[in-house]
């Protein structure tokens, strides 16, 4: 005889009960499922592919944008300094929050994101630079990189519509939104 929870069962009885599910507690996948190999969400490999891609692409651009952003953070001079330091530091923050952001998304289609310098370096349109820098020299430098991040991020966008991934498209807009704020910023600090 076996008790659980407070009733008594022959062991017969207990083996046959313990396959149906009012008598035993299921976890949230079977053994079948938990076996199996995991599955997609749905995308075919050409739409798993193509929003990947340009998902790398612009993760290549970000990051190199991430690293410039560090660069004008550490040698920032002059009488903006102040300004300028703190807000080049809110800026790499958000963009190192949104390169892991599509990094991960990449993760989601079962591919691998770039994850070298050199891979980004071999992809992107954007290129380091190197101090000594003036600090007007830097934001214009920076509203570049926001024009050429957006045209990835649009482009993007249009492969995730294609596609119908609205998980994607919305990351995407937000990190849209962020840009063409910052870019104001930095267009209205160049207008004093």
């Amino acid at each position: 005889m076996i008790w659980i929870h407070g009733t008594k069962f022959s062991a017969r009885i207990c083996m046959s009960t313990t396959t149906k599910t009012e008598h035993v507690a299921q976890t949230q996948l079977d053994n079948r499922m938990a076996k199996a190999k995991p599955f997609k969400i749905g995308w075919t490999e050409e739409a798993a592919e193509e929003v990947s891609t340009s998902l790398n692409e612009l993760l290549a651009n970000y990051s190199i944008h991430y690293q410039r952003l560090r660069n004008f953070h550490w040698n920032v001079k002059g009488n903006d300094f102040f300004d300028l330091h703190a807000e080049f530091q809110k800026q790499y923050d958000d963009a190192q929050e949104n390169i892991d952001k599509i990094a991960e998304r990449i993760r989601v289609f079962d591919k691998i994101p770039l994850c070298t310098l050199q891979e980004y370096l071999d992809t992107a349109v954007l290129k380091e630079t190197s101090p000594p820098m003036h600090a007007e020299l830097m934001i214009r430098e920076l509203l570049s990189d926001y024009h050429i991040l957006l045209q990835y991020l649009f482009a993007a966008v249009q492969v995730t519509i294609k596609h119908s991934d609205g998980g994607t498209e919305q990351m995407l807009k937000h990190c849209i939104a962020g840009i063409e704020k910052n870019h104001w910023s930095f267009s209205s600090f160049m207008a004093k």
